[in-house]
């Protein structure tokens, strides 16, 4: 069972984070947001930033690019309009920043998802018919991994 586990684990590494892709994905169940584009965006879309030091500019320009790396952003040209931007404001914790935007006027604009999401108890259903408990797995594996340390 052991070696069942480290199989499908190893399959599907990339439904994980790691420090290389801090974003973990599952090919196949990507999500799309679809934009009502019938009439113009307000104003409150397009609000300009906050004020920033250099610490937070530093810090924002380097979350812009790992953002650019991993795909989640792309680069607008100089002379291409922006139809949505927001300010982002930072949180610190242990000189670690994470940014945050508040995207919630991007709502009134979201084409309504047809696919809600599943009933707790069709879910439960559904797992009642699966032959692993992952979160089970997990932790015996990693007990036996901690025990055959010790």
């Amino acid at each position: 069972m052991r070696h069942d586990l480290i199989y499908v684990l190893y399959t599907y590494k990339n439904a994980f984070a790691s420090d290389n892709e801090p974003l973990g994905t599952i090919e196949g169940h990507e999500v799309y947001i679809t934009l009502n584009i019938g009439r113009a965006y307000p104003p409150v879309l397009r609000r300009p930033d906050y004020p920033a030091s250099h610490r937070e500019r530093e810090a924002l320009e380097k979350h812009i690019q790992e953002l650019i790396q991993f795909g989640v952003l792309g680069k607008a040209g100089h002379n291409e309009e922006v139809e949505v931007t927001t300010p982002v404001i930072f949180s610190w914790n242990n000189d670690k920043s994470s940014i945050v935007g508040d995207f919630r006027a991007l709502n009134t604009y979201k084409v309504p998802d047809r696919y809600p999401i599943p009933r707790i108890q069709e879910t439960l259903t559904q797992l009642s018919k699966a032959k692993y408990n992952i979160n089970g797995c997990i932790k015996r594996l990693l007990s036996e991994c901690f025990d055959a340390q010790n």
